[in-house]
């Protein structure tokens, strides 16, 4: 079934695992949390997206309350949330009498409660697997950002089975089906533009204000962008990279400066390299060349990477693609 935009937006899961409306993640069995990888991955992805990282960091923080994967049994399978009203619309009226029977639909929305731990919720989705497949993989939330699996068309994928792929193929895969669920909805400017009250509307509905998904996203958002400011080290003071940092901080501000044309490995050491890709963007925009990255620096560093990119830009951005796929050795 191919959903209209508003259409897609009004039935997606929500709320999701975090009803007490904190930033502190619910019981939802034996998951693992936001770790470095993890982090990297969304900020590499956030950049070339075109999104802040920080700002993506936070979104992704909220809406999975800092969990990525659940271990049922001997895997890693990402969190899921079933879904048995959507079932239970999806079904064949002899399917839907026994997926009744069963415990496993209802016309009504939240009378098929999930299980609290992850693993009673995917042995839940492979009990509806039995009666019909596709409308139970269809009926259930996936991922990161907990996207519903009745999106697949809408979203461009050729069936509920690539779209569940990508959900279980790793944390990039969960962001990608974020990320286009983002796109498709129309939510990249929100993002961009740290309007967290038209985000929180589009991607939680119009019932955000309860749960303050606003407040949440922007918390998290100050809180990722002064890591970024002190150089990922917890340490406060004048909100500068310097040469000599070390950090996902510097990670981001290598992966930024990397898609704005000027070349550099992200791996998180503040050296010589990066000081002079600071000092070219500061002088090819008007800024003092210290090669240091102050407040400002920051602020115009953000306002180029969130507008459209120049073909200049966008040209040296593939030159640099292509010297890191044949030249293993290209400079940090």
């Amino acid at each position: 079934m191919v959903f209209t935009k508003m259409a897609a937006l009004s039935v997606r899961s929500c709320p999701r695992f975090n009803q007490r409306g904190d930033d502190v993640p619910c019981e939802c069995g034996e998951l693992a949390v936001l770790d470095g990888n993890v982090q990297k991955i969304i900020a590499e992805m956030a950049v070339r997206a075109r999104i802040e990282p920080s700002a993506l960091l936070a979104v992704c923080e909220v809406e999975s309350g800092g969990r990525v994967f659940a271990r049922i049994g001997t895997r890693l399978e990402p969190v899921i949330r079933f879904e048995g009203h959507y079932f239970d619309r999806r079904l064949t009226a002899h399917k839907r009498e026994t997926a009744r029977r069963e415990g496993l639909a209802s016309p009504d929305a939240g009378a098929i409660a999930n299980p609290k731990t992850q693993a009673g919720r995917w042995r839940m989705l492979e009990r509806a697997a039995k009666i019909d497949r596709k409308a139970a993989y269809e009926s259930t939330s996936w991922g990161l950002g907990q996207v519903m699996g009745a999106h697949w068309a809408w979203l461009g994928y050729s069936s509920i089975g690539a779209l569940v792929e990508e959900a279980r193929s790793g944390a990039a895969g969960q962001v990608a089906l974020m990320l286009r669920y983002i796109e498709k909805a129309g939510l990249s400017e929100s993002i961009r533009n740290h309007d967290w009250h038209a985000f929180a509307r589009g991607y939680n509905g119009p019932g955000y204000r309860k749960f303050r998904y606003h407040t949440r996203i922007a918390r998290a958002y100050a809180r990722h962008r002064k890591a970024s400011q002190t150089g990922g080290t917890g340490e406060s003071g004048d909100a500068t990279l310097r040469p000599g940092a070390r950090g996902p901080a510097v990670e981001d501000l290598q992966r930024m400066l990397s898609a704005l044309g000027y070349p550099l490995r992200p791996d998180g050491q503040f050296g010589r390299l990066t000081a002079q890709a600071v000092s070219r963007f500061q002088r090819d925009t008007g800024l003092n060349p210290t090669g240091v990255v102050t407040q400002e620096t920051l602020e115009k560093l953000r306002g180029n990477f969130n507008s459209p990119l120049s073909f200049s830009g966008l040209a040296k951005g593939f030159l640099a693609i292509l010297r890191r796929i044949f030249d293993p050795g290209h400079p940090r």
